[in-house]
């Protein structure tokens, strides 16, 4: 919320005000930039969330049946693999794949480059799972986008765009 002075009075803000009232000596100045990004995350998930679970999906599931789909025909890849292109850990991983197995929405395999290997695949129901739920959640990251200006989304892209590259190894 702006105030037509300029002046920031959400929630941060106030937090920020708090500590440069206790402690003058320090700069709270990140909070407003940190403080907000967490804020806007924690939203940005719950309105994720919810179409996930609008397709029986957990945020973890569709993360791998997304990692599979974008792999593209015939749709598979290592369990190495997909911890790799997603945020899950291997034993996580494991686990995750073991209850998309038991729904029918992915195969698990024997490599035929390494018998010592396993490749994980969407089925025919996995990719309609992914494809519809995909389809939707594009639709709603279009919807939380679309708050913004199409200039200040671009500038947020490119801002945020240089800073991760600073922040990621």
């Amino acid at each position: 919320m702006e105030q037509e002075t300029g002046e920031q009075t959400d929630a941060v803000a106030r937090i920020q005000a708090e500590w440069r009232r206790e402690r003058p000596d320090l700069d709270p100045s990140p909070q407003g930039i940190i403080g907000r990004l967490h804020r806007v995350a924690a939203r940005l998930t719950d309105e994720l969330v919810a179409v996930y679970e609008a397709h029986g999906l957990a945020e973890g599931d569709f993360d791998v049946l997304a990692t599979l789909r974008r792999a593209g025909a015939p749709y598979e890849r290592t369990p190495g693999d997909l911890a790799d292109h997603t945020m899950i850990t291997t034993g996580g991983m494991t686990k995750r794949i073991d209850r998309l197995e038991r729904a029918g929405l992915v195969t698990r395999r024997v490599s035929e480059t390494d018998g010592r290997g396993r490749v994980v695949a969407l089925t025919p129901r996995g990719r309609e799972a992914i494809d519809a739920a995909f389809t939707d959640h594009l639709a709603n990251e279009h919807r939380l986008v679309d708050e913004l200006s199409p200039r200040d989304a671009a500038e947020l892209e490119r801002i945020l765009t240089v800073w991760l590259s600073r922040l990621e190894p």
